[in-house]
C-alpha cells in the first residue's frame, strides 16, 4: 500500500519543460545585463556633463560690488540656473590693485572658464589681453568701440560683447542738474582717473557741456588713493563751486572717504553710481548699474547655448536713475529747488 508509484513523462514534455527554464534562465541574466548597462550609460552620462564654469572679474572689492554681484546672481536664476548645482561662478576682486587685476585674469584663464564677466573697462582690458579665445561679456562701458573693445555695437566682430552705460554721453546732464542745484556754479572741479579708458572722452564731453553752461573746468586726476585728498584740497583751492566725480575703480573702493571730504570741504558733488549717494553723497543720474549686471547674465546664457560674442550686439541701458540724498546737501548747507526734486527717481532723506 506504500509502494511508491513512479511516473515517467514524456520526453517531449520533458525536453520542453527544459528549454522554458533555461529560456527563463537566459532571459533574467539578459535583463540584468541591460539594467547594468544602462546604469552604467546613465553613471557615465553623469561623470561627463560639463557644468558651465563662469569667471567674474572685478577691480574693486566684494563689498564695493555687493549689488551688482546681487543683481547678475539674480539674473542667472531668473534664466533657471542654480549656482553650485547647474552653473559655477568663480569670483576674483582686486581690491583696486591694477597688478592684481592683471594676475587674476590670468588665473581666470588657467582656470579654463566658459565665460568672463568683467565689471568695469579696466579689468575688461586686462582680460582682452589674457585671452582672445574664451568669451568676455563686460556688464558695462561707457564706449567699447572707442576702448578698442569691440568694432562696432551692432556686430562687435571679436570675443567680447555686453552693455555700454553711455557715461560720455551723460557727462553733461550730470553737470546741467549740478548747475541747477548750484545756480551759482561758475567754476567746476572734474575728478577722474586717466588710468580709465574712458575718461579723456568724458572729460571732452564734459567740457563741452560747461561750455554751453558757461561753467569753467578744472581737471583733476587720480591715479591711486593717496591722491584722492589732494584733489579735493587743490578743487577748494581753485575756488571749485562743485564737482564731477567721474567712474572709475579707485574711487569705487574709497566712497566713505571720497563723500567726507566733499562734506569737509563742503563741496556740492555729482556722482555715476548711486552707491556713493546712498552713502553720503549729494547726487547722482546715469543708468541703472544694477540692471545692466542683471542683464549680463542674459549674454552668459546666449554664449552657453552657443552664441558667439562677435555676433551679440553690445545693448544699451535701458533703465536710468536720479537720486538725490537731501542730508547731504544740509550738511553742505545747500537747498534743492522743488521742480530738481520733483524729477527725483528717489530721494533720501
Amino acid at each position: 500500500m506504500n509502494k511508491r508509484t513512479w511516473i515517467r513523462w514524456p520526453d517531449s514534455f520533458s525536453n520542453n519543460r527544459k528549454s522554458k527554464i533555461e529560456n527563463r534562465k537566459w532571459a533574467g541574466v539578459f535583463a540584468i545585463v541591460v539594467v547594468l548597462t544602462v546604469c552604467g550609460a546613465r553613471t557615465e552620462a553623469q561623470q561627463t556633463t560639463k557644468i558651465p564654469r563662469i569667471g567674474f572679474l572685478s577691480g574693486a572689492s566684494s563689498s564695493a560690488l555687493a549689488a551688482r554681484v546681487q543683481a547678475f546672481r539674480q539674473g542667472l536664476r531668473e534664466l533657471g540656473y542654480v549656482e553650485g548645482k547647474s552653473i559655477v561662478v568663480d569670483y576674483r576682486y582686486a581690491e583696486g590693485n591694477a597688478d592684481r587685476e592683471r594676475a587674476l585674469a590670468s588665473e581666470l584663464v588657467r582656470l579654463k572658464v566658459d565665460v568672463i564677466v568683467t565689471t568695469g573697462p579696466t579689468v575688461t582690458r586686462n582680460a582682452k589681453e589674457a585671452t582672445t579665445t574664451i568669451p568676455i561679456v563686460f556688464a558695462q562701458d561707457g564706449d567699447p568701440v572707442a576702448s578698442g573693445f569691440v568694432a562696432s555695437l551692432a556686430r562687435p566682430g571679436g570675443n567680447l560683447t555686453g552693455l555700454s552705460n553711455l557715461s560720455p554721453e551723460l557727462s553733461g546732464k550730470r553737470l546741467e542738474f549740478l548747475k541747477e542745484i548750484v545756480p551759482k556754479l561758475s567754476r567746476v572741479a572734474v575728478i577722474g582717473s586717466s588710468i580709465e579708458p574712458n575718461t579723456a572722452q568724458i572729460v571732452k564731453e564734459t567740457e563741452l557741456a560747461a561750455g554751453a553752461l558757461k561753467v569753467k573746468v578744472q581737471y583733476l586726476d587720480v591715479l591711486s588713493s593717496k591722491d584722492i585728498e589732494t584733489a579735493f584740497r587743490a578743487a577748494t583751492k581753485e575756488r571749485a563751486d562743485g564737482a564731477v566725480l567721474l567712474g572709475s575703480v579707485v574711487f569705487n573702493s574709497h566712497r566713505m572717504q571720497i563723500v567726507e571730504l566733499a562734506v569737509k570741504h563742503r563741496l556740492p558733488a555729482t556722482y555715476t553710481r548711486p552707491e556713493f549717494v546712498e552713502e553720503g553723497g549729494l547726487m547722482t543720474y546715469g543708468p541703472s548699474i544694477n540692471d545692466l549686471f542683471r542683464r549680463a547674465a542674459t549674454y552668459v546664457d546666449k554664449i552657453l547655448k552657443g552664441a558667439k560674442p562677435a555676433d551679440l550686439p553690445v545693448e544699451q541701458p535701458k533703465k536710468f536713475e536720479f537720486v538725490i540724498n537731501l542730508k547731504a546737501a544740509k550738511q553742505i548747507g545747500l537747498t534743492i529747488p522743488p521742480n530738481v526734486l520733483a524729477r527725483a527717481d528717489r530721494v533720501i532723506r
